[in-house]
């Protein structure tokens, strides 16, 4: 964490991402937001693969859209998935105080469902942030490549799970799916995957 804290302390402040961060603990919800690091990287990320059209799966107040957004070309379109209607409104008027929310595609409700509709109605995606319920990160996986155009990118953050992940005592229902969701990542023949070992874990993978 000296490492990471070091890191962080050579980007200056940021006046966007610390409203984020303000108004989540402010309304008492999890402050839980992807790592400034990682954000800094989706924002990279996106900006190198020019995607037209991103979806998150896990919106809680804004943060990681913001990051996302900063780096979509004009045209780009950002649909976040939040099961809470509150985090949806905070996500959507923390995205709005950016500068971004006619780019931003808000859909509350259950995300597997979500997922089936987008499915069912053809759409497809370049990139994908998954950031939500650890038990459904292989579900999330899936569905994902499923909704994916050729080599679009697929990042999910808290692959560690704070240690649980790689601690043999632990046995939960998250830990078995990250352990799966992981594994997956790593080998499955449809991705070109990596794992990223700071803050508290990021995969990425690319759709072949």
């Amino acid at each position: 964490m000296e490492i990471e804290a070091y890191l962080d302390s050579l980007y200056g402040s940021d006046p966007d991402l610390e409203r984020v961060l303000e108004d989540i603990r402010g309304r008492g919800m999890p402050e839980i937001s992807v790592a400034p690091g990682y954000g800094r990287l989706l924002t990279l990320l996106v900006s190198l693969t020019r995607p037209r059209a991103v979806l998150e799966i896990g919106a809680l107040g804004g943060y990681s859209g913001i990051c996302l957004l900063r780096g979509m070309t004009a045209d780009g379109t950002l649909t976040s998935l939040e099961l809470r209607e509150e985090y949806a409104a905070a996500a959507r008027a923390n995205v709005a105080a950016a500068g971004y929310g006619d780019r931003l595609e808000s859909v509350v409700g259950d995300a597997s469902d979500s997922l089936k509709r987008l499915a069912e109605e053809g759409r497809r995606f370049d990139f994908f942030f998954i950031d939500a319920d650890k038990e459904s990160y292989p579900h999330y996986l899936e569905q994902a490549i499923r909704l994916a155009n050729p080599r679009a990118v697929i990042a999910a953050d808290n692959t560690l799970l704070h240690g649980r992940t790689i601690d043999a005592d632990k046995v939960g229902p998250s830990v078995l799916a990250m352990r799966e969701f992981n594994r997956v990542i790593a080998q499955d023949a449809r991705l070109t995957g990596v794992h990223l070992p700071s803050y508290d874990g990021l995969a990425l993978a690319m759709v072949k």
